[in-house]
């Protein structure tokens, strides 16, 4: 029953960024008004507003941590606001990287942003994809409580949610952890991609790995 939650929040993430590509692409000043002047002003000069990490890595990695498990966070818990709030998040970060996609390619910075995203982001993307399906579990079972009554369906969509949910933490905190030192270092492009590549099939294969059904 999961797997469809989670094609719902990916179908619904990947629509948001193409829309976000498409009204950047049809009116280039709406990313202006959506990433603000700074990051603007410096895609202007050519330069990665991601720079600025490397020399305080330690500070930088913690802070990442914490904004990445928040997010997630907000985006699950969301479903308690019959999952609006976490249809919300997922528009919004659906948005924001298309947006900022988009002004990439603009600027001629498309190859500086995807080898930085390529390592963590392969990790970080799905957590967050995963907790807005727990969102959406947690909102409809607020929504349409079936031939249970609510609060039973509540409790039992609480519960799948929350097993959905539990095991993107220690993927965050990887994700934190190369974010903060990895992704905005100077390695090599190649390196960067291969490592992200490498991230993104070990997690497919542990996500969709098979079963073993329990012995009575």
């Amino acid at each position: 029953m999961s797997t469809g939650y989670v094609a719902a929040s990916v179908v619904i993430s990947v629509a948001c960024g193409v829309l976000g590509v498409v009204a950047t692409n049809a009116r280039p000043e709406f990313m202006r008004h959506f990433l603000g002047p700074g990051m603007i002003a410096t895609m202007e000069r050519h330069e990665m507003w991601t720079h600025s990490i490397v020399s305080v890595a330690p500070t930088m990695t913690s802070v990442i941590m914490t904004n990445n498990l928040t997010v997630s966070f907000i985006t699950f818990a969301g479903g308690i606001t019959f999952g609006i709030f976490t249809l919300y998040s997922l528009f919004n970060n659906g948005m924001l990287l298309g947006v900022v996609g988009a002004a990439c390619h603009h600027y001629g910075m498309s190859l500086a942003l995807w080898s930085f995203v390529a390592a963590h982001g392969s990790l970080e993307l799905p957590s967050i994809l995963i907790a807005g399906a727990a969102g959406l579990r947690l909102g409809r079972s607020m929504l349409f409580p079936g031939g249970y009554r609510w609060k039973d369906s509540v409790a039992a969509g609480g519960i799948e949610a929350t097993q959905l949910v539990s095991g993107i933490i220690p993927l965050l905190v990887i994700a934190g952890c190369l974010e903060g030192f990895f992704s905005p270092s100077e390695a090599p492009v190649w390196l960067k991609f291969a490592v992200g590549g490498l991230l993104f099939t070990g997690l497919n294969v542990w996500l969709f790995r098979p079963v073993k059904a329990r012995a009575e």
